[in-house]
């Protein structure tokens, strides 16, 4: 189960085997093998037997806590296999690595609206641990919630890297072909052992590098391999430390440190994981068989997170002092403000916005559509007929949610408002048109190829610019899907293009009107 701590230095007589240094903490090995132990023993009556964990210093990659099983001697518990080495279904736990490839593909950003429905992937449909829906829920509720279907949905967005070609860069030894896993890759379908997980999960702390665990003091650090931005890797974190502890009492008071954790559970009830980062330490627990008998109780949430808190919790109590390793701030990553409701760009309509962390020129942010305004007839209650001269009107928002979104929220319990039917009178039911002009892009020029030179690409400027109707408070610009920064009407926002090609540059005023225009750039020597 681990060496207990540094061997001490001693005279080597003929014929003894080596000294052996391994990196353990003998004080945290005994700290973690002890709860463990109590744990098991505690959980007996619910058909627990055994379990694994591993403590590693992310800094470092040095494994400080090592426990392959519930107890070494016990034969019916197959207690000398370490279980730390065994290749298992992650079951939820890869979902961090989702969102993250997401983040850094520019598919969302922590507060996209998701959409948790029935949904099919060509004959794949995917359901929830739970067997519902919760309709429109933002990227960190999905993935602290563990929903199915909106993982699913960001997986099948992903490309070069996928998540099977994350996780071959990262190391993960003896996956099977892409096909054989599909989709169903993304809900633990594939198997990978406690070691790698945790090399995974320091990865996130180690600004997206992957590196091998080191068991030895002679062994030295390698670079490792990138596997992800450090813009990604510091948001995902983050969206993992809003993940609320479980209920157990005994670790229902949180510790002074950030805990980023997530769990799994397995089909069939095979296996239960926690696993997550604090301080300097990634931490990873498993409950389950060595046989690979199911149990019901087997559920990360129920099972393997109060075990992996009374660990972080002990852990805090032996070393009061301890805090999290300063980090560098990934340098280009900022926040902005979105409305609350859509994970969009506010419009004017928004009632309330909230911040997220962004990475200009990548993540997609467009300006919200949810909340629109619509003029009521003071008498009738209903639409008021364009053009609207027929009488008092007053002016009510509201949230033009999709029909399957609203059946969604009626499941719920909690419908939503719709808009009131037009007057009979009118002579067209169609929505309000635009009174103002959209915006109109001034720079960058149309028809102009501009030329870039190849030993200042990312360097050199293109100025965007655009005019807007009074009204107007912002402006915001995108490249392609993704959002780059907003200007004040008749402001300009500098464009530093990287790459030669075909670009749509956009530019959306705060009331979802918009301009575009193709633009094409040239590398020259």
């Amino acid at each position: 189960r681990g060496h207990r701590g540094h061997a001490a230095r001693a005279p080597v007589a003929a014929g003894d085997v080596p000294e052996i240094h391994t990196t353990v903490d003998r004080r945290l090995q005994e700290l973690v093998e002890r709860q463990l132990r109590a744990y098991v023993a505690g959980e007996a009556r619910l058909g627990v037997h055994n379990a694994a964990a591993l403590l590693v210093d992310w800094r470092t990659m040095a494994v400080r806590a090592l426990v392959g099983s519930a107890d070494f001697s016990n034969e019916e518990i197959a207690g000398q296999v370490n279980g730390t080495l065994a290749k298992r279904s992650p079951g939820s736990t890869l979902k961090p690595f989702i969102y993250a490839l997401a983040i850094d593909q520019g598919v969302l950003h922590p507060m996209t609206v998701l959409k948790d429905a029935p949904f099919a992937f060509g004959a794949y449909s995917p359901e929830n641990f739970d067997g519902r829906f919760v309709g429109p829920l933002t990227a960190t509720e999905a993935l602290i919630r563990s929903r199915n279907v909106p993982a699913v949905y960001v997986a099948s967005r992903l490309s070069q890297p996928d998540l099977y070609d994350f996780l071959s860069l990262a190391g993960v030894s003896g996956l099977r072909s892409r096909e054989y896993y599909g989709l169903a890759l993304v809900l633990g379908g594939g198997e990978l052992t406690m070691e790698e997980l945790v090399s995974l999960y320091a990865g996130l702390a180690n600004g997206g590098i992957v590196r091998p665990l080191r068991y030895r003091l002679e062994q030295p650090e390698v670079r490792g391999v990138r596997v992800l931005s450090p813009e990604a890797s510091y948001v995902t974190l983050d969206m993992l430390k809003n993940n609320p502890r479980p209920g157990d009492v005994w670790a229902a008071t949180p510790g002074p440190l950030p805990v980023s954790w997530k769990t799994g559970t397995s089909y069939g009830f095979r296996d239960a994981w926690s696993v997550g980062i604090f301080g300097p330490y990634v931490l990873a627990v498993w409950i389950g068989n060595f046989d690979g008998a199911g149990n019901p109780a087997f559920v990360g949430r129920q099972m393997a997170a109060p075990l992996f808190f009374r660990i972080v919790d002990a852990i805090e109590a032996q070393q009061p002092s301890l805090t999290s390793p300063v980090q560098t701030f990934p340098a280009n990553l900022t926040r902005v403000e979105v409305c609350a409701a859509s994970g969009d760009l506010p419009n004017a309509d928004c009632p309330r916005t909230v911040p997220t962390w962004f990475i200009p020129g990548k993540s997609p942010i467009r300006v919200s559509t949810l909340h629109q305004s619509v003029l009521i007839e003071d008498r009738s209650g209903l639409r008021a007929c364009p053009p609207y001269s027929s009488g008092p009107t007053h002016r009510v928002v509201y949230e033009m949610w999709g029909s399957d979104m609203l059946r969604l929220f009626r499941e719920a319990g909690l419908p939503r408002r719709a808009p009131p039917p037009y007057d009979p009178r009118c002579a067209s039911a169609s929505p309000e048109a635009p009174t103002s002009p959209p915006p109109q892009i001034t720079s960058p020029l149309r028809g102009v190829v501009y030329s870039l030179r190849a030993k200042r690409l990312g360097q050199e400027t293109i100025t965007l610019r655009a005019t807007s109707a009074a009204g107007v408070q912002e402006v915001y610009w995108f490249i392609g899907r993704s959002f780059l920064g907003k200007t004040a009407p008749g402001g300009s926002l500098p464009w530093k293009p990287d790459a030669s090609g075909t670009f749509v540059v956009r530019a959306v005023d705060d009331q979802g009107r918009a301009d575009a225009r193709v633009v094409e750039l040239a590398v020259v020597p």
